[in-house]
């Protein structure tokens, strides 16, 4: 029985899970593979695919790589025969034979606060990169925006949330409040703290926050971000000509 991702609820979005057991990218406070996941026990609700799409657009992976036995993923595509449907991944490799649009996320693991994954040529279908933000690396930020805004591919700021706190974490702890932030408790970024990021882009067209607002007074549900949506139609288009 498929299981809706809580995130995604009334977005007209629907996420799909292709693959059983955990991802092998291992990356730190992923909410999938915590013991906090919506699909727990994993064991159970793996996989986890979607039976009414219509008029909706279906995430595929919301958990997991889609990069990640990719022809299990591919097949439960065409099987199912979504209309309207994107990857995720966070392997750069091979994203132009995906047969529909695709976000990558530049920086998953070890990399967040290190470096990230800068493509020089990026394929049409490239739907947006997406960049794991915190306050401490701000820096590696800029540098991914200035690369991927001078090639016109949206950059998507997800801002991390932390149960376990990072070596970092207690220099910049006014930064952060421990909230509840969809289904669990984590160290989110303030409101303050949020607005700074943002501000920092705010004349760059191809920046946009995962989440239409966060801190202690926002929220991070997709009903009212439209990131994906948005972006999904428009990579359609270009992938058209």
């Amino acid at each position: 029985m498929y299981i809706e991702n809580p995130k995604t609820k009334g977005s007209g979005i629907v996420a799909a899970i292709p693959q059983t057991g955990l991802c092998p990218n291992r990356c730190e406070d992923c909410f999938f593979q915590s013991g906090r996941s919506y699909l727990e026990p994993l064991k159970e609700n793996l996989p986890n695919i979607p039976v009414r799409t219509e008029g909706r657009v279906v995430r595929v992976n919301d958990g997991n790589d889609s990069n990640v036995q990719r022809e299990t993923v591919e097949n439960v595509v065409r099987v199912n025969g979504w209309r309207d449907y994107f990857y995720n991944t966070a392997i750069p490799q091979r994203l132009e034979e995906f047969d529909a649009p695709v976000v990558l996320t530049v920086n998953p693991g070890k990399k967040t606060e290190s470096g990230a994954y800068l493509l020089k040529d990026p394929p049409k279908n490239l739907m947006f990169v997406r960049f794991r933000t915190n306050t401490f690396n701000l820096r590696l930020a800029d540098f991914v925006i200035k690369h991927y805004s001078a090639r016109e591919v949206p950059i998507v700021l997800t801002f991390m949330a932390y149960f376990n706190m990072p070596v970092w974490f207690r220099a910049d702890q006014p930064d952060y409040v421990f909230r509840k932030r969809t289904l669990n408790s984590y160290w989110a970024i303030t409101t303050e703290a949020w607005e700074q990021v943002m501000k920092r882009y705010r004349l760059n067209c191809w920046v946009h926050s995962c989440g239409k607002i966060e801190g202690e007074s926002g929220t991070t549900a997709c009903r009212h971000c439209g990131n994906c949506l948005r972006e999904y139609f428009a990579t359609r288009e270009r992938m058209r000509s």
